[in-house]
């Protein structure tokens, strides 16, 4: 839905800082002091973030960007012409490894959306991702995907600050400070 990446984007920008959001195809409204840029694609969103990367300190991954992607992307709809049919898949690429093993890249980080084991799998994906802090949520039926409210656990190499469950807004504001103490720590 976009709503947690959104929240984020305006409590940064609340907090002063200069803030540029990459949406997907979401219809929310772009928060006030933040520069929007639309895409429609996984390949877009990891164009448009590698080209935006300059004087960038912190890079926030929230979207929920596809793992793969159709090896033959069709044009046009794909007409109902059997009773099965078989899609070939592509790994896509992976946008936050990339921004994370970039030389002076950005404080980077990860969102792990998970339906099991969330500090085990989050703490995988901090690690072979090689992220600065990972932001772990469960999903499942009535979940976090489109709600409203969302509850979190935020991890990086020796740490771990809870988030009771509250309105992404409110996470939001608390998770904007987290990350910023966690960033001002890696620049002293």
């Amino acid at each position: 839905s976009g709503k947690m990446g959104f929240a984020v984007a305006k409590e940064a920008a609340d907090a002063g800082a200069r803030v540029t959001l990459i949406a997907g195809p979401v219809s929310l409204a772009t928060p006030p002091r933040v520069t929007r840029l639309d895409v429609e694609s996984t390949q877009q969103m990891f164009d448009t973030a590698m080209a935006h990367l300059d004087d960038v300190d912190i890079y926030i991954g929230a979207a929920a960007i596809a793992d793969y992607r159709p090896e033959q992307p069709s044009a046009q709809k794909i007409k109902k012409s059997a009773d099965t049919m078989t899609l070939e898949l592509k790994r896509a690429p992976d946008l936050l490894r990339s921004i994370a093993a970039l030389d002076d890249g950005p404080f980077t980080v990860g969102f792990a959306a998970e339906t099991e084991k969330l500090e085990e799998y989050a703490m995988r994906k901090l690690e072979s991702k090689r992220l600065d802090m990972i932001v772990a949520n469960q999903v499942g039926e009535n979940l976090c995907f489109d709600a409203d409210d969302n509850e979190l656990v935020v991890l990086w190499g020796d740490g771990r600050q809870p988030m009771p469950k509250a309105s992404k807004a409110a996470l939001a504001i608390d998770l904007v400070e987290v990350i910023a103490q966690r960033y001002s720590t890696t620049q002293n």
